[in-house]
């Protein structure tokens, strides 16, 4: 935990790639492997990186099989629980698109509009304002990997079509709600299970976010007030 009162606090929410599920076998990878705690190091101490990664976890659906995964209806309190917050980083998608729940893309995005209007509504910084949200696209599901079939069954290759497709759709939102985005696909994929990111994804996917967070900053700083 970083102690500074004075950090800039962000919040990581997102699913099995947050919590850093590794694509090869169960179990999660250390801290200092995982992108959030990589963003930590390569932030360092003026930063706090909050991290609420689930496996499993949707956007607002119900799943029949695993009765906690919908991340909205904990997302309110999650927010409560940690502000005052100066930056929502929301990285979620790919969930939503298994087969038994048979949504579609722009229906994902819709759902992570709703996401913003939580965090303007429910969280604080320190001055009263409202965080910012940087959206993260996924990376692209891959029916070409070994495993996908076997290890991502509830997944199709229409699946990884949609998943191809978000980057469009949430960048949309982002730009229409003003968010910081970023497409997590052009730097990380996904590993032998075509779902979870690959072992050397975590990296370069930690220094994406952390160069949108500098330039966030660096805007803010030139308009002459903070985040």
């Amino acid at each position: 935990m970083i102690v500074d009162p004075t950090a800039f606090t962000i919040l990581c929410f997102g699913d099995s790639n947050t919590f850093g599920q590794p694509a090869e076998e169960r179990g999660r990878w250390p801290v200092d492997v995982r992108w959030t705690g990589r963003l930590q190091q390569i932030l360092g101490t003026e930063y706090a990186i909050l991290e609420e990664g689930l496996g499993g976890r949707t956007t607002d659906l119900n799943d029949p099989d695993r009765e906690d995964r919908n991340g909205r209806t904990y997302f309110q309190p999650c927010l409560r629980s940690h502000s005052p917050l100066d930056m929502v980083v929301i990285m979620l998608g790919n969930n939503d698109l298994k087969t038994k729940f048979g949504r579609e893309v722009g229906a994902v995005a819709t759902a992570l509009e709703g996401y913003i209007d939580d965090i303007e509504r429910t969280a604080w910084t320190r001055t009263g304002g409202a965080p910012a949200t940087l959206l993260v696209s996924p990376i692209h599901l891959d029916a070409d990997q070994p495993a996908f079939a076997e290890q991502s069954s509830e997944y199709d290759a229409g699946s990884a079509r949609k998943s191809r497709e978000l980057a469009a759709a949430i960048g949309r939102v982002a730009y229409k709600r003003r968010a910081m985005y970023v497409d997590a696909a052009t730097v990380a994929c996904a590993g032998g299970d075509g779902a979870h990111l690959s072992r050397g994804s975590h990296e370069p996917l930690a220094r994406l976010i952390a160069k949108e967070i500098a330039r966030n900053e660096a805007v803010a700083r030139s308009d002459g007030g903070a985040t």
